[in-house]
């Protein structure tokens, strides 16, 4: 058991039976009070957000998620196939696990595979992807009432928001954390 206070970014913890990785967390100070830390909670099983508040006081469980060098093979309809670098072990997974990470599965990307006390929880996607554009309209010079962007469909079948000068069959850097844009690959 560790002190609410000594939790940081990143960290894994046991909540109600259920695993949760902190994506954000404040240490929030009020006056005449005790402090308070806020956490911005990932379900690894589910990738469903949620928000605790805790006391600095207050304790709580960390769990130790053991991280293995993977590459994706392929998807057989909600299952996703995965194999350990190491052992050459095919892991398994459905698109629950996954959640939005799915959008940036491309066959032979290197990833990591969360395991916590020997059960597969989640897959740790590379901050960015590079992925081939399969369907865009052309972007139009005088064309700026969607700000400057236009839909893109990508090889993985996920759709996001590019600059108009993006044409099919072009490969983008896409940020999987937020699906954003980032730039053209090469």
């Amino acid at each position: 058991m560790i002190d609410a206070g000594e939790l940081r970014k990143g960290v894994a913890i046991e909540l109600d039976g259920e695993i949760y990785q902190i994506l954000e967390c404040q240490h929030v100070k009020m006056q005449q009070r005790q402090p308070v830390v806020k956490l911005k909670l990932r379900d690894v099983r589910s990738g469903n957000v949620a928000e605790r508040n805790f006391q600095s006081g207050d304790k709580v469980t960390p769990v130790f998620l053991e991280h293995r060098h993977v590459q994706y093979l392929y998807s057989d309809g909600d299952l996703y196939y995965f194999m350990d670098n190491e052992s050459y072990e095919q892991i398994m997974l459905t698109s629950a696990q996954i959640g939005e990470g799915t959008n940036y599965l491309k066959e032979g990307l290197m990833l990591e595979i969360l395991t916590c006390k020997g059960d597969t929880v989640t897959i740790e996607l590379p901050t960015s992807v590079e992925l081939r554009v399969t369907e865009t309209e052309p972007g139009f010079k005088g064309d700026r009432a969607t700000a400057g962007t236009k839909a893109a469909k990508l090889e993985t079948g996920a759709t996001i928001q590019v600059p108009l000068f993006i044409n099919t069959g072009d490969i983008i850097k896409v940020h999987t954390r937020t699906g954003e844009y980032l730039g053209k690959a090469g």
